[in-house]
């Protein structure tokens, strides 16, 4: 396993990260253990969760009990701002809810200290000073160790990036939002900005929900019990165009050895932008494969081979 500092920060991840969303929901305690046990022995060691993941903060309860001894092994990363009870203030980046949400997710992943604690998503009610001022307060108090922004505009990390500047505030060192070989829109900011302000990228959907595993086929019915067998996800995934894409990008890969799920893996890690590729397992098989798909280094032409077939 390779492992890479984390935007402009101190802090190393595994290339290859684990998204913890099926824990509590798909996965119960003893599939949690078996494919975080499957994490550690394969090197990865970045866990991603967050406290909405498995509905109640099940994915963060099941973890910390699976991670107990092994605490020390992992850099674990959560969110908030997602919805979490009744009560007006049971979502967003409050300087109120942020302070309830940290000592919950502490409970509830048992831990003393979070490694990287992601912003969930923007919230346009709250300022954004409000914001870094009270997660900078958890970084000086040991409660977290770096921040981390997911599903942020390319503005809204320049904006909280000269917040942290001007204020002397913790800054953001990572951001976390969908990127693949299917959905590529943060190229255009989000990517940029990263760059520019000095947070690693985590893409989350590495995979596009499955479509580059290679396991879907135009014209044919989803395999049954997959993400996309039915449903709205189903609908906006499984269109013309991007069978297209899948079409070209399978054969390519082949032809120099390789699969479409390593193809999808590998073509983002080597962005240099991208510091971890988030991907759920809900089986320690599924952890083995992943682990060693971002090991093919593609060259600067293969690059541009990939992006020409994906326009």
């Amino acid at each position: 396993m390779n492992y890479r500092r984390l935007g402009h920060s101190g802090l190393e991840v595994s290339v290859v990260g684990i998204g913890c969303n099926n824990f509590g929901r798909r996965c119960d305690l003893n599939q949690t253990t078996a494919v975080i046990d499957q994490a550690i022995e394969e090197g990865i060691n970045l866990l991603d969760t967050a406290d909405i993941y498995g509905g109640d903060g099940a994915s963060e309860t099941l973890m910390g009990k699976a991670l107990k001894g092994k605490r020390h092994q992992v850099v674990l990363a959560t969110k908030f701002a997602g919805q979490m009870g009744d009560g007006p203030m049971s979502k967003g980046t409050s300087r109120n809810h942020i302070m309830e949400a940290v000592e919950a997710s502490l409970r509830r992943l048992d831990t003393d200290y979070i490694d990287l604690y992601q912003v969930h998503f923007p919230d346009p009610e709250t300022p954004l000073e409000e914001t870094m001022r009270a997660l900078d307060d958890l970084v000086r108090s040991g409660k977290v160790r770096y921040l981390g922004n997911s599903n942020y505009a390319g503005w809204q990390i320049a904006s909280a990036h000269w917040i942290a500047k001007q204020n002397n505030l913790s800054p953001f060192i990572s951001a976390q939002n969908e990127w693949s070989l299917i959905k590529r829109a943060v190229e255009d900011e989000v990517v940029p900005a990263a760059q520019e302000f000095g947070l690693g990228m985590l893409p989350y959907f590495p995979l596009a929900s499955g479509l580059l595993t290679g396991k879907y086929k135009r014209g044919e019915m989803a395999p049954e019990g997959t993400r996309l067998a039915e449903g709205p996800m189903a609908e906006r995934s499984l269109t013309e165009a991007n069978f297209d894409i899948v079409e070209k990008l399978e054969p390519y890969a082949v032809e120099r050895g390789h699969t479409l799920l390593e193809l999808a893996f590998s073509w983002l890690a080597s962005h240099p932008a991208v510091g971890s590729v988030i991907a759920g397992a809900t089986k320690p098989e599924q952890v083995t494969k992943n682990a060693t798909a971002a090991d093919w280094i593609l060259s600067s032409e293969e690059r541009a081979e990939v992006d020409g077939l994906t326009q």
